[in-house]
């Protein structure tokens, strides 16, 4: 996993296969992170509470998933190694 402070400068390339592949490690962190969050909320462990609704964490998750599904068989089409 790669951290956000890492890709940054991805983002700004001039080549887009490697501002897709920070695009692809940009979400692939934020997805882990969020997962992360609601197994500590499930097991009592969160320093805080959440404003939304499990579901609404849960269907965001869902989507986040299967848009790194799609950026992956993207890559694997164009031919971009992530």
């Amino acid at each position: 996993m790669k951290s956000l402070k890492e890709t940054a400068a991805m983002m700004s390339s001039s080549d887009y296969r490697e501002r897709f592949a920070a695009e692809y490690y940009q979400l692939e962190t934020r997805y882990i992170k969020l997962n992360t969050m609601v197994e500590k909320w499930d097991k009592g462990e969160l320093n805080f509470i959440p404003t939304c609704p499990r579901a609404t964490y849960d269907f965001q998750l869902k989507a986040m998933n299967e848009y790194l599904g799609i950026l992956q068989i993207r890559a694997k089409i164009e031919n971009i190694e992530l």
